[in-house]
């Protein structure tokens, strides 16, 4: 049960949510897990690979499903005038792209492409980094769609409630990490949660909204989608349907063996492909630098260091007037469609009630009665254990209760919306703000690592300053600081004091040839560097990837070989009658598999999804063409088909129907999005700034060009 009296508030919608019992929970910075929204924008990438094969079926959906909703989108499809379609006053500064107006801003889209980056290499490192780039134009691309949705959801007079946005906060996919076990995190695990993330609680809360419109917007565009029992008989015989098979196998390794190149054929090889060998030896540069490491650095707190943070920061040390309780709920039924609650149901839990609270009296423990009665699922596996609650954060009947019992005291029934409360205090604690003495643990590392940081840069200021003035080398010696030269190094090389900082290593590419020495700041503190020396991309010449060549010719002979010697065993065995005779011919391996359902695995067949999916449509006896899975070639020969049973029909029909249902929804919507985004570019709603896309994705290459 989740007691809540929720408002806006500066500090956003959940400020003032509680948990069970409405006490602020401290837990570790949370990490706002993007896996939750990952299948809308998985399903969102996959769309215009659907959209490829345009058959006539998605055509008719398509016009089926512009005719219903052809009245909301003439208006936000109008052409914004000459000026919109010229492109005439685009996008500004510091913005990518404007959605009917709408700004999405260049820190938006670099906050979104390192989560994707974070998402897709979480270890990170500098190889990661080169990535960015490109995942900067998926996050800008996500993020026009998105705005796409969120215009033409509100074009339609769809809005998402404030109360829609709590209900999302707290019973969503992300109320397992804002409410763990029903118990909401408290607001600074809330504002850890957010700021983590690098958002603030008024744009993440505007963030959740444009979702709850998407999927608002989705549920109307598909709502008209049907299927026919022809389908759902149709879907179940395709997953049900069983095949055992005979089948001759060739793999790439056996064929690749009998590969023994001549010197000139590499050289031809190595000629015809010469272009993709461009470059193929990357950058490298040497580099110098002298690290300022923090660790090194004492930076001793004060008595009036502590003072001063801790008179700064008083009102985050309040704490408010609290009550720790246990209770027990015994619910009451909710209200019928005519707005009325069953008044035999009432009674009935007042009786339970009124048993357990006699027990109660009569001597039993507390916590074993809640364990036993209680209708709480998030405090009564705890004995009912609520923990500290403060003023506002519970409903005022439960509230009243509980501020109004001494330290100890135990309450008759109090009725609440949800039920009827027996509640206990086990303890209470006036408001107050926290002494120094208190907090002074919590806050010395904090002061320690600002003075400590603070120090660390501007030392490396006066260095950077000395540094440019007289020399690397004369201002690390003047500090007593060791200069470290390195040979030649690549992004992913770990470096003497540094690691593989990403930081350090970006820095170090960007750097401009004979650019003055420069400053960066890494996980150890800070590093002045400077470049002394560039070898550029270069082409390999044969004899320095002979290997490498070797290895890609004989992938590719193997595998034009493989084709075609799968081809000519499937040409045998059809032409003979005797997939077994035709395998001995080319040397092929004959095996036999189980029967297997669509979904299966056979070994050297791999998934049954696969090329060997066109086993279930053959019949009994029938010789399949050549199958190729890329490392082995394989011909199929059915020897049993089997059909599933009515039974099993009646059993799994009404999944089948909610599956392909579903299907049709995601067909349906995408379809509704590829219209939506062509036409809005089309009208010019939809403006690129693509000069800042240029800053975003700027690569050095680029930049020596400028």
């Amino acid at each position: 049960m989740i007691f809540a009296k929720m408002s806006r508030t500066g500090n956003g919608l959940l400020s003032q949510v509680s948990g069970a019992g409405g006490a602020p929970v401290h837990f570790p910075p949370l990490r706002y897990n993007h896996k939750f929204r990952a299948k809308f924008w998985s399903e969102t990438n996959n769309m215009i690979r659907f959209l490829q094969d345009q058959g006539p079926l998605k055509k008719a959906i398509l016009g089926g499903l512009l005719v219903i909703i052809c009245g909301a989108m003439v208006i936000t499809l109008i052409p914004g005038g000459l000026g919109s379609s010229l492109g005439i006053g685009g996008p500004g500064q510091g913005v990518v792209a404007t959605v009917a107006g709408q700004e999405i801003r260049s820190d938006e889209v670099q906050r979104v492409a390192r989560q994707i980056l974070q998402q897709q290499f979480p270890r990170g490192g500098a190889q990661a980094s080169m990535f960015l780039p490109y995942f900067v134009t998926q996050a800008r691309e996500q993020l026009i769609t998105q705005e796409v949705l969120v215009v033409q959801a509100e074009k339609m007079g769809l809005r998402a409630s404030d109360e829609e946005l709590r209900d999302e906060l707290q019973h969503g996919q992300i109320g397992q990490i804002l409410f763990p076990q029903g118990k909401f995190v408290g607001d600074e695990g809330y504002q850890s949660f957010v700021s983590s993330n690098g958002l603030t609680i008024p744009q993440f809360e505007a963030l959740e909204k444009n979702f709850i419109l998407i999927r608002k917007l989705q549920e109307l565009v598909t709502s008209g989608a049907t299927v026919t029992d022809l389908e759902v008989r149709q879907e179940f015989a395709r997953r049900n349907t069983k095949v055992k098979f005979e089948y001759a196998v060739l793999r790439k390794e056996d064929i690749e063996k009998s590969i023994h190149p001549a010197e000139a054929e590499l050289r031809a090889f190595y000629d015809r492909n010469k272009a993709a060998y461009n470059n193929a030896i990357p950058e490298k540069r040497k580099v110098r630098y002298v690290v300022i490491d923090s660790a090194k650095i004492d930076a001793p707190v004060s008595k009036d260091d502590l003072f001063a943070y801790y008179d700064q920061h008083r009102e985050e040390f309040r704490v408010p007037d609290q009550v720790n309780v246990r209770h027990i709920l015994i619910k009451t039924p909710l209200a019928g469609p005519d707005g009325k609650v069953d008044p035999k149901g009432v009674e009935e839990a007042r009786k339970k009630a009124e048993d357990v609270l006699k027990q109660l009296k009569s001597g039993a423990k507390f916590d074993d009665l809640a364990k036993k009665y209680s209708d709480d699922p998030g405090s009564k596996a705890s004995g009912g254990a609520l923990g500290w609650i403060g003023k506002g954060r519970t409903v005022p009947e439960f509230e009243k209760a509980a501020f109004a019992l001494p330290k100890g005291g135990t309450s008759d029934l109090v009725q609440s919306t949800y039920g009827f409360h027996i509640i206990r205090v086990e303890d209470k604690q006036e408001a107050h703000v926290k002494s120094l003495d208190e907090v002074k643990a919590q806050i010395e590392p904090i002061i320690k690592q600002q003075k400590t940081t603070q120090i660390a840069d501007v030392q490396a200021t006066a260095l950077l300053a000395a540094a440019r003035k007289g020399g690397l080398e004369a201002a690390a010696a003047a500090k007593g600081l060791q200069v470290v030269s390195t040979d030649f190094i690549s992004r992913t090389d770990s470096l003497p004091g540094i690691g593989s900082s990403a930081p350090f290593l970006d820095a170090v590419f960007n750097q401009r040839d004979k650019a003055p020495a420069d400053e960066v700041q890494i996980p150890q503190g800070f590093a002045i560097f400077e470049v002394t020396e560039i070898k550029p991309p270069a082409t390999p010449t044969f004899e320095e990837i002979r290997s490498r060549v070797e290895t890609e010719f004989r992938n590719e002979r193997s595998g034009l070989l493989l084709s075609q010697k799968t081809q000519e065993l499937s040409d045998r065995a059809k032409a003979e009658h005797d997939l077994k005779k035709a395998a001995r011919e080319v040397g092929a391996t004959v095996k036999t598999s189980d029967l297997v359902l669509p979904d299966g695995q056979v070994p050297e067949i791999g998934s049954m999804a696969g090329p060997a999916a066109v086993a279930f449509t053959m019949k009994v006896g029938e010789i399949s063409g050549a199958l190729n899975s890329g490392t082995s070639g394989a011909v199929l020969k059915i020897l049993e088909r089997q059909d599933p049973s009515e039974q099993e029909f009646a059993a799994q029909k009404d999944t089948i129907r909610d599956g392909v249902r579903q299907q049709k929804k995601q067909e349906l919507f995408e379809l509704f999005l590829t219209s939506l985004r062509t036409d809005m570019d089309k009208s010019g709603k939809i403006k690129l700034n693509q000069d800042e896309m240029k800053l975003l994705t700027r690569t050095q290459n680029s930049d020596e060009g400028e």
